[in-house]
């Protein structure tokens, strides 16, 4: 039985479409409707009943989603364990919003050189949710905040960046000191049942601020627009950019250095797919040297006179 053609069945199934399912593994619609009636010929019943441009499995499809998915997850570790000579195989990566657009994107470059053989499979979410889904063993690896509790032994835990907490301001206020802009003005929180919100809200304690709350949202994109339209001010982590274009605003440090959010890589030390999780972290530490290079020869470059 060709592992292709279950993946595909599973992909359409979970999206619904056969559209979506040919977008996601690049072919066309028709070849996705062909892998599907291979397998159904194969197993001898139908799997997927269509309906005008949706799918939903039959009692036979839905019968089999389960026990498809363990046999897909298991020959892709199959091909993972029998590679001796490079990491091949799928990595299912899970990663936050602002990890996708700054940190994920220079690793993953590096990745495709160093080791084509390998198929990264990014999950997008929230810290919580992909650390349970690692926990579960959903995901191979994630790039998370690092929790606010211990890590269980099961797993493994590497520090990739951190990022000090800054109050966040229209460009205009750059002058005044972090506490008073806190203190004195609106205030835009990040949601407190996150754990980058419990970080916030553990340096307002500390801080003994107690601030004029304006709106709490879960979304520091949509704080950073929200302060530069004059809404407020903020408190968040420094995050690696790209930030949203277009925005006159001022990044102040806190006086308290040790609040930051620290970003790493949480694994399963029991994977399947170590040799694919440490190549990731490998190119990880490539990418944040070659980061570090740019930045110390853009300082010793002085303006000719």
């Amino acid at each position: 039985m060709d592992t292709k053609f279950l993946e595909t069945f599973l992909i359409a199934v979970d999206n619904g479409s056969i559209a979506e399912a040919a977008r996601r593994l690049d072919l066309t619609a028709a070849a996705v409707a062909k892998r599907i009636r291979a397998l159904e010929s194969e197993i001898g019943a139908v799997l997927v009943a269509r309906s005008g441009r949706t799918i939903r499995p039959t009692l036979a499809g839905a019968a089999i989603v389960e026990r498809a998915r363990v046999f897909v997850a298991e020959a892709r570790d199959f091909k993972s364990i029998a590679a001796t000579d490079r990491p091949s195989g799928q990595l299912r990566l899970g990663a936050f919003q602002s990890a996708l657009t700054g940190l994920l994107p220079d690793v993953l470059a590096s990745m495709k050189d160093s080791y084509p053989q390998i198929d990264v499979h990014i999950t997008r979410g929230a810290h919580a949710a992909l650390y349970g889904k690692v926990l579960d063993g959903d995901l191979d690896a994630a790039v998370i905040a690092q929790p606010p509790f211990a890590i269980p032994k099961s797993c493994e835990w590497r520090q990739l960046r951190e990022e000090p907490l800054i109050v966040l301001t229209r460009a205009s206020a750059a002058s005044r000191k972090p506490n008073s802009i806190l203190a004195s003005e609106p205030f835009i929180r990040l949601m407190r049942n996150t754990w980058t919100g419990r970080l916030v809200d553990g340096y307002l304690r500390k801080a003994g601020i107690q601030p004029k709350e304006r709106f709490e949202i879960d979304g520091i994109e949509a704080i950073t627009v929200m302060v530069d339209r004059g809404l407020g001010v903020s408190l968040l982590p420094d995050w690696s950019p790209p930030w949203p274009e277009g925005l006159s605003l001022a990044r102040l440090p806190v006086p308290n250095h040790s609040f930051s959010r620290r970003i790493g890589l949480v694994w399963a030390r029991a994977s399947l797919r170590l040799r694919l999780v440490h190549a990731f972290l490998e190119q990880a530490a490539a990418a944040h040297a070659r980061r570090l290079a740019t930045k110390t020869a853009a300082r010793n470059v002085r303006p000719r006179r």
